[in-house]
């Protein structure tokens, strides 16, 4: 009798183990946000999360107000809908509101590298070095001359005359972008004296082309590997994937940066084997290139489709290279766009901007490790409960938000400028607001690259307004839809490619 009695009470415990971990005991606390744990077991909505981010979202909003709990997988988030919390949110310690919890699991996943306690501070301290002040003057002025090596060397050489040439909009940018930052950061190929230069600079054509196109294979990937739902064929294919980057990322060629060569030789001393290491520069490869490439797209796609934004940006290139005693023509040397230069272009950094408010998705996680209290703009106060995650979707509550930015749909190119060359303030309910456009995220899980990254999409648009007319194929073509399975994993991408046209300006 006594055994029977074990093997019930075990069972019970097993039974109410199962269905607590399947959320069925979960209940709202007084003091806690609304809680919404959808109809299905442990998953929750996580269906319906995946299907369409945006419009879940905007559907629990309207349902619960700014702040809210929904069960995603297992896994509680309160989604903060409310800009004027997320100071509080973004400044709150580490012990509380925990980023690299999150982040650890996913990079794991997708890239196959387990980080290290030291990781944040090296990336931080080597960005800082590195992609900012001197050291960005260093990378801008590398990314320029790989730039021209892959976009203007047919120009150079005479072998292009003023004709149009077609291409396909997304593919152009996101290839040329993506290749110039790679052989800026990753190195060049080997090659002694003049003579040899050239062929050199062919090969470095020919191998990040190859690499590019890898690239995109493994990116298209991405979404479904970060959900975990990729089929057995395709999780073959990004292992193959993976493997591949491990390998041809190791440190084997000229001119590697120095963001790249410290941040490697630091994890060498925190005694992180190789393998792990040549897995941390997958990681920094795709934090660096995934996103720059996608965002000069619809930057100079935005451009295409309005002539008079298309006009003043030009017109403020051009004056920027006069003001500097440059100029683009037929057997001049090439021009040196330097970073005084990118710092003179008010309507490209708000064209830039505005670019990024409509495009670029970025979920904001912390795992919350303590009971965490929250006072809301209308002085409500919550606690974010201790295992749970909070989460931010800019997009939504502040860059699509139309008290914030009127029209938001639209592309208005001086919408973050003033007539005077000045930033722009922005409010909510008279009140001024400090985050209003999060392409970066914020706080200390702000991207480090940010700055290199301004700089090598504002190079690349710098280059072929100055070189290039530009024109879409069919004028009358509508900007495309985006990709809603990319939704939280930076700057979106769509679902089609646009034709456009360009030949040299002179």
């Amino acid at each position: 009798m006594a055994l029977w009695v074990i093997l019930l009470c075990t069972l019970i415990a097993s039974l109410l183990g199962g269905l607590y971990l399947l959320g069925v005991f979960r209940r709202r606390r007084p003091d806690e946000p609304p809680l919404d744990k959808g109809t299905i077991p442990w998953l929750g909505y996580v269906l319906d999360f995946r299907k369409d981010s945006v419009e879940f979202l905007k559907k629990m909003q309207r349902k619960h107000g700014d702040i809210f709990t929904v069960l995603i997988g297992g896994n509680y988030f309160t989604f903060v809908m409310d800009p004027f919390c997320f100071g509080a949110i973004m400044k709150e310690s580490r012990s509380k509101l925990d980023f690299r919890t999150f982040a650890s699991k996913l990079v794991l996943q997708v890239f196959g590298y387990k980080p290290i306690e030291a990781n944040h501070s090296i990336i931080h301290s080597s960005s800082t070095k590195h992609l900012m002040g001197d050291g960005l003057t260093v990378i801008t002025q590398s990314t320029l001359e790989n730039f021209q090596k892959l976009m203007l060397f047919s120009l150079s050489s005479g072998e292009e005359k003023r004709v149009w040439q077609e291409d396909k909009l997304f593919h152009y940018c996101y290839n040329i972008v993506f290749r110039a930052g790679y052989l800026s950061l990753y190195g060049t190929e080997p090659h002694q004296g003049a003579d040899d230069a050239e062929k050199a600079n062919e090969q470095d054509r020919i191998h990040s082309n190859q690499l590019f196109h890898e690239f995109r294979k493994y990116d298209r990937l991405f979404p479904r590997l970060a959900y975990s739902v990729l089929p057995p064929k395709d999780k073959m294919e990004a292992e193959r994937l993976k493997r591949f980057f491990w390998s041809m990322l190791s440190m084997k060629k000229d001119n590697i940066s120095g963001w790249i060569s410290d941040q490697y030789q630091l994890l060498a001393e925190n005694g992180v084997p190789k393998y792990m290491r040549d897995r941390f520069l997958f990681m920094l490869l795709w934090a660096s290139q995934g996103n720059t490439g996608p965002t000069a797209f619809w930057l100079l796609l935005y451009l295409m489709k309005h002539p008079e934004a298309m006009k003043a940006v030009k017109d403020e290139v051009a004056k920027v290279l006069r003001e500097h005693d440059q100029e683009v023509k037929p057997g001049s040397p090439p021009i040196n766009i330097t970073r005084e230069m990118l710092n003179q272009t008010p309507l490209l950094d708000s064209a830039l901007e505005e670019t990024l408010r409509l495009v670029a998705a970025p979920i904001l996680v912390r795992a919350v490790l303590q009971d965490t209290r929250l006072r809301t703009s209308s002085g409500t106060e919550y606690t974010l409960r201790k295992g749970d995650r909070v989460a931010l979707f800019p997009h939504i509550s502040v860059q699509m938000n139309p008290e914030i930015h009127p029209k938001p749909s639209e592309f208005k190119y001086d919408r973050f400028v003033n007539p005077d060359g000045t930033k722009k303030d922005f409010y909510k309910n008279g009140k001024r607001l400090k985050y209003f456009n999060m392409p970066w995220g914020s706080g200390v899980s702000i991207c480090p690259g940010r700055f290199f990254a301004v700089a090598e999409m504002k190079l690349f648009v710098f280059l072929m307004l100055s070189h290039y007319d530009l024109e879409l194929v069919n004028r009358e073509e509508e900007i495309p839809a985006i990709d809603i399975s990319r939704w939280g994993f930076g700057t979106m991408q769509p679902v089609r490619d646009v034709c456009f046209r360009y030949r040299p300006c002179f």
